[in-house]
């Protein structure tokens, strides 16, 4: 019997083919979706913005998140290696004024060109976008910008009859910090960067040497450690500690001592302007509506006494991601994250320091009383006259030369083996100028 042509069963084919074809094409698409490996560190500001991400993911189904998140010793170590070796290994880092310069000059991580026009670049304050580039080219975006001011319990200060001045000298410090120990209920006078690195304890120690009139070199790349103006602020800076500071203090870096003051246990602390947002921030802090802020500490000088500092996101040229990376930096530095971080968390709590847009915001400006301060601190610190004294470098709180990851490291640990009691003042000054010697006549800066 001879068949018959059904044209159903021809349109049936022909659909179940279209829906095969379409399928793998959604299994190729998935297969194909960009993973992009961030390197962050593991600060209040970057773990909101690994909470915020899923945002990104849903309008981006084709770029998938993978997040490495470090501590920061550990975080700019292994960096360092990805990038020196070109690994590969991330696609993006989050790294800070001292690294995008140098390595945008090396080759080693992309510029930031061509930016969507939605981004606004000019809305970026010029001292981040500056303090990120090499030869007027940008190498990364600004996650946050901070420089470094005193914060003090209101509370206590009354309690004692003390007023802070807005502009407060070491010595009245001191003053202050002995009086407002209180070990017995667990208050501690003061709170200070005791662990060893160089953007950890020697990103505070550098600006206390430079406000006693210190600097790492003198004009002829001579390391000035043994100097008196350093050992009087080292010794300074060990002594506070052992008075009036933690416990411990050696081992305390910025998070350390932000859950230390956000708890209670201290009446004063120097640091990071970008801790205002969370010490005024009641989800994270016992004592936000105690908390008075003032300038950072002078005192032979006010140069080199606060320091200006981004945590910025950067792409290495080794990434195999470069478009889905770029997109994802773009958003998390954007004018849209910020909105979404005030969703969250509140206005207080968004990035500071990147945007004059955010400071120009009347809501800004009603949830975070020290932001015009901290803005002025941002615009006025000087990386090019760190000291009251001549330099060959720029960098408030770093020396802006390669080397000074290595040097500036092993002086960091001298100082805080001092501060636990394992050698004196002098003798961890010593170690750490032979180190700096050592650095810069074999790269060959002294001539």
């Amino acid at each position: 019997m001879q068949s018959t042509f059904d044209p159903s069963r021809r349109v049936a084919r022909q659909a179940f083919a279209a829906a095969a074809l379409a399928f793998a094409a959604a299994g190729a698409s998935t297969a194909s979706a960009a993973t992009v490996t961030v390197a962050t560190l593991n600060n209040p500001d970057m773990i909101e913005l690994k909470k915020l991400s899923p945002a990104f993911e849903q309008a981006n189904p084709d770029i998938k998140l993978n997040w490495v998140v470090l501590e920061e010793n550990v975080l700019r170590q292994r960096a360092t290696t990805d990038i020196a070796t070109n690994s590969g290994q991330f696609d993006v880092m989050m790294i800070g004024t001292y690294e995008a310069p140098q390595w945008g000059k090396r080759g080693w991580i992309t510029p930031m060109t061509n930016l969507p026009a939605n981004y606004d670049l000019d809305d970026v304050v010029k001292s981040a976008r500056e303090g990120l580039s090499y030869n007027g080219t940008l190498y990364a975006l600004p996650f946050y910008v901070e420089s470094s001011m005193t914060y003090y319990r209101k509370d206590l200060f009354a309690a004692k009859g003390l007023k802070m001045p807005d502009q407060p000298t070491y010595a009245q410090i001191a003053q202050f910090a002995d009086k407002l120990t209180d070990k017995a209920n667990g208050v501690y006078g003061i709170c200070l960067r005791g662990k060893a690195g160089w953007g950890e304890n020697m990103a505070y120690v550098t600006t206390l040497v430079n406000t006693y009139g210190g600097r790492w070199f003198d004009e002829k790349w001579n390391a000035q450690l043994t100097t008196p103006e350093w050992k009087k602020a080292v010794t300074f800076y060990v002594d506070l500690l052992k008075k009036d500071g933690p416990p411990g203090a050696s081992s305390n870096g910025f998070n350390e001592n932000l859950t230390l003051m956000s708890s209670g246990k201290c009446a004063m602390w120097i640091d990071a302007t970008v801790a205002a947002g969370m010490l005024y921030n009641k989800k994270q802090s016992q004592v936000a509506d105690k908390i008075g802020f003032a300038a950072a500490p002078v005192q032979a000088t006010p140069n080199g006494s606060h320091w200006l500092w981004s945590w910025a996101l950067a792409i290495p040229k080794s990434s195999k991601q470069q478009d889905a990376a770029k997109k994802f930096i773009t958003w998390a530095t954007s004018k849209d994250y910020i909105n979404l971080v005030a969703k969250d968390e509140g206005w207080a709590s968004v990035p500071p320091g990147t945007r004059q847009s955010t400071y120009k915001n009347a809501d800004y400006q009603q949830a975070a009383p020290f932001s015009a301060f901290v803005l002025k601190a941002i615009e006025t610190a000087d990386p090019s006259k760190p000291s009251a004294k001549p330099v060959p470098y720029t960098g408030v709180q770093f020396v802006g030369i390669p080397e000074f990851q290595s040097f500036g490291t092993v002086v960091g640990q001298s100082i805080s083996g001092a501060l636990a009691g394992q050698m004196s003042v002098d003798q961890a000054l010593a170690a750490g100028n032979a180190a700096a010697q050592r650095a810069v006549r074999q790269a060959g800066y002294q001539k």
